[in-house]
């Protein structure tokens, strides 16, 4: 099983929360989510700042909607290494993300990104995005 970071938007995307977004993205989010949870392994951070997040940002009434689902799985397999590992970020004595990098061209990179940004810097696994387009602003050509 290969190890996958999912961003936030993704999971509200999938959860049906935004009606702006295109009905062919949000299908591709959950169907995106559902391999995720059946064939491969979610990485989170040990400190719950990810899990706390998606928590924040889903609306879980039910019927649960997919997003939801992919919270309680997250939840309910945190401690089970097959589907959901949880890695140590160490931070700094500011409370920054110790694997974040001290960059001054990286100053502007959104702070709630920084968890999955510092998770994929330290895993090597690359941040599964939606629609989130600041990410698109730091990538390296």
């Amino acid at each position: 099983m290969s190890e996958v970071i999912v961003d936030t938007n993704v999971v509200v995307i999938a959860n049906r929360q935004n009606v702006a977004v295109r009905e062919s993205c949000a299908d591709a989010c959950v169907v995106f989510l559902s391999i995720a949870q059946s064939q491969h392994i979610i990485l989170v951070d040990l400190g719950d700042e990810i899990r706390a997040e998606y928590a924040r940002a889903l609306r879980t009434g039910r019927p649960y909607q997919l997003g939801a689902q992919f919270l309680i799985h997250v939840l309910q397999h945190q401690h089970n290494t097959t589907r959901v590992k949880r890695v140590q970020l160490a931070k700094t004595a500011g409370g920054d993300f110790a694997d974040f990098p001290e960059a001054p061209e990286l100053a502007g990179f959104d702070r709630s990104d920084r968890k999955f940004a510092a998770l994929s810097r330290k895993t090597g696994v690359p941040v599964t995005n939606a629609i989130d387009s600041d990410w698109a602003d730091y990538l390296v050509a």
